[in-house]
């Protein structure tokens, strides 16, 4: 069986009924992008970082955040050995191959701007050194709503650090009813065997890279971007980064869907997954998620699609 396909079918017996979503998790990872994903508590969204690290064949670190953690408590610290008279630096558990920072809106600015050069550099600084991070590294960040107490929003430097955000949402009934007759998901996720290998999914990766792009459908990916500046509800739109992205994404997307060439449903299928958490509208405007969400489906229906 497909690797990909097998490991898709891992996940989905794990998370019933969010296969979109999977598909999502896993083009993100190929992309070699970070994965947010915002929901309620109780929805699964511990459980889909811990089978994703399961299927894939990946190290991971939890890290639970709160609001007295510290960044030497992600990064790591150096301390004083007086065998040696020199500073040895003890890593944290952000030397990993994926990262669960469960609850990060929960952690103070300071500690959440802690990941920023990990996840865009892949690698962290202590006293002025640099330490590499393993290869494949991915931050898979859960974070719950806004409104709900003693959360701290993530800034936008922040947000552009993450290829896509999701959601889950709650089961269907016919879904829930199967979730609710299955055995414990703890005990499901050990039982789980790993479809791929990190050497596997690098290659993979590479992969993803080497699907076709067409100028007319870079042309698409411009004009999307451009149409997500020009919006007169939209303050902040799509970063010349973010639109990079997008076409990663979508290049996975079509390996996902076992294509050697992007189509413009690639794009559309990840489109809401790489912009809606990137665009900031206007004050004037109340900047809830559907408001957000409905502005991201205007951006994409405003824009013609090649033929």
């Amino acid at each position: 069986m497909n690797p990909l396909v097998a490991a898709l079918t891992a996940l989905d017996s794990i998370l019933l009924g969010k296969n979109e979503a999977l598909r999502l998790c896993l083009a993100c990872l190929l992309a070699r992008g970070h994965l947010l994903i915002e929901d309620v508590p109780g929805v699964g969204k511990t459980t889909l970082a811990h089978a994703l690290a399961r299927v894939l064949g990946l190290s991971w670190q939890r890290v639970q955040f709160t609001s007295d953690l510290l960044p030497a408590d992600i990064i790591g610290v150096s301390v004083f050995d007086r065998a040696t008279q020199q500073f040895q630096f003890r890593k944290g558990p952000v030397f990993t191959q994926l990262l669960l920072a469960d609850e990060v809106n929960r952690a103070s600015p300071r500690t959440q701007s802690a990941l920023l050069e990990a996840m865009e550099e892949r690698q962290v600084s202590v006293d002025g050194i640099g330490h590499t991070l393993p290869d494949p590294f991915f931050v898979v960040a859960t974070q719950n709503p806004h409104e709900q107490l003693g959360t701290f929003p993530l800034p936008e430097s922040q947000l552009d650090r993450f290829l896509m955000r999701i959601e889950l949402g709650y089961p269907d009934a016919r879904h829930e009813r199967a979730l609710l007759a299955a055995p414990d998901r703890r005990e499901q996720l050990q039982a789980m065997t790993a479809k791929l290998t990190p050497e596997g999914l690098l290659r993979l990766q590479q992969q993803a890279q080497s699907i076709h792009v067409s100028p007319p459908l870079l042309d698409y990916v411009q004009k999307l971007v451009q149409a997500s500046r020009d919006r007169e509800n939209v303050q902040l739109g799509l970063s010349p980064r973010a639109a990079q992205g997008l076409v990663r994404a979508a290049r996975a997307w079509a390996l996902i869907s076992g294509r050697s060439a992007v189509l413009p449903d690639d794009v559309q299928a990840v489109w809401s997954a790489v912009a809606g958490h990137r665009l900031q509208l206007r004050e004037s405007t109340v900047a809830g998620k559907a408001d957000r969400g409905q502005a991201t489906l205007d951006i994409l229906r405003s824009v013609p699609v090649p033929a």
